[in-house]
């Protein structure tokens, strides 16, 4: 029998598909570059986080809600990051618009293809690159960390950095993240929590025990930058008890 085990499963997508897909992230793409050139950005860090100049990007694990990718893509384009992004119609949407960005992306997710994907953000890191986790994606519960990021960071020795993107004047659509679209000329803030390291060899309960710090890092992130905008909070306080939906 031949050996399947390298086998691509990648979706195969018709032709029709492949022309929205790509008229899709074209004018998403569009759209995002004439709202990005008049957004108004600020940043805040936590003591024990990246520096204030952002040149810390290589080797580390930035974790974010899924609800702030279009900002957070504008924020930090053209820096090499590698993203990890689902197999689903929705990922690929996101992989054609982010590549316009100069992100590289990882496809995989928690339901599919997550150890493949892992695999490859552990070469990549091994090299000095960065990996990005749309945490709550690809189809929530919304603000419910996954714990992929631990896992890479137990591998790997590098810290995971949450951060959250705040955006003061926004389209937010009626999907299950609550998808932020920044309208032209907003305010947006990020904020950066504390570097979380994670040891090698955990078990089950050290998995989630440092899940469940990163949820902590997530809400704190987001509330912070919220509140530097004057933005009513929208995480809700419960989560940090909950468990991830794997």
């Amino acid at each position: 029998m031949p050996d399947n085990s390298s086998r691509d499963d990648s979706p195969r997508y018709s032709f029709l598909q492949r022309c929205k897909f790509t008229l899709a992230a074209a004018c998403v793409s569009l759209l995002l570059r004439l709202i990005g050139l008049t957004l108004r950005p600020t940043m805040s860090f936590d003591p024990d986080t990246i520096d204030p100049g952002l040149t810390e990007y290589h080797a580390r694990i930035f974790p974010f809600w899924h609800r702030c990718v279009l900002p957070a893509t504008w924020l930090f384009r053209n820096r090499n990051l590698a993203v990890m992004t689902s197999r689903s119609t929705d990922g690929e949407y996101i992989a054609r618009v982010i590549q316009k960005f100069g992100y590289l992306a990882i496809r995989g997710s928690s339901s599919r293809g997550g150890s493949q994907a892992l695999l490859e953000l552990r070469t990549l890191i091994g090299n000095n690159g960065t990996a990005v986790f749309t945490i709550d994606g690809p189809r929530g519960p919304r603000y419910v960390a996954k714990r992929g990021p631990v896992l890479l960071a137990s591998m790997t020795g590098v810290p995971i950095i949450p951060f959250y993107v705040a955006v003061k004047s926004a389209w937010i659509l009626n999907s299950w993240d609550r998808f932020v679209v920044p309208k032209p000329f907003s305010r947006i803030h990020t904020h950066f929590s504390n570097k979380i390291f994670v040891p090698a060899s955990l078990d089950d309960a050290g998995i989630e025990k440092y899940r469940l710090q990163m949820q902590l890092g997530l809400e704190h992130a987001t509330r912070v930058a919220e509140e530097k905008l004057g933005i009513e909070g929208t995480t809700p306080g419960d989560l940090t008890t909950g468990a991830a939906n794997e």
